[in-house]
């Protein structure tokens, strides 16, 4: 579900489901009193999907709960990256206060997915609460980065 320039990941998500593997989305869950919280559920072929607040699909309430420990890979979007596993994204901390709630040794492998040009040949501005990419997939394969 390409978003914004995002690459289409639709294709490798229908390979994983015919291999047996289970996926997750995540969405955006608005609690009373408290800010908006990212969450993942589980996300079946016909599972049911609705627009959040930036035009993103994400699973329809109802969609069964993934705890965040069941997750093992995560490949998230972006805007830019860097060498040292920096990541920007949108801008609204969504991911890095999901995953920096975590305790390290238990938080998923996060990998970048972009584009080529994205990459930034500089450092890009890093705050201490965001949560570094463990590697990168772009239209040249694999990149490995330090965690």
């Amino acid at each position: 579900m390409a978003n914004d320039g995002e690459l289409d990941l639709d294709p490798l998500a229908e390979r994983l489901r015919t291999a047996g593997k289970r996926l997750a989305l995540p969405a955006i869950r608005n609690t009373p009193g408290r800010a908006p919280l990212l969450e993942f559920y589980r996300w079946d072929a016909d599972a049911q999907l609705q627009l959040n607040r930036y035009g993103i699909p994400e699973p329809a309430p109802g969609a069964a709960f993934v705890h965040p420990i069941a997750l093992d890979l995560v490949l998230l979007p972006l805007v830019a990256f860097d060498r040292h596993g920096t990541r920007l994204g949108m801008g609204a901390g969504y991911y890095d206060r999901f995953f920096g709630s975590l305790t390290p040794g238990l938080r998923p492998r996060i990998v970048g997915v972009a584009h080529e040009v994205q990459r930034s040949d500089r450092p890009l501005p890093a705050a201490a609460w965001d949560v570094p990419l463990a590697g990168v997939i772009t239209e040249r394969g694999w990149q490995s980065l330090p965690e």
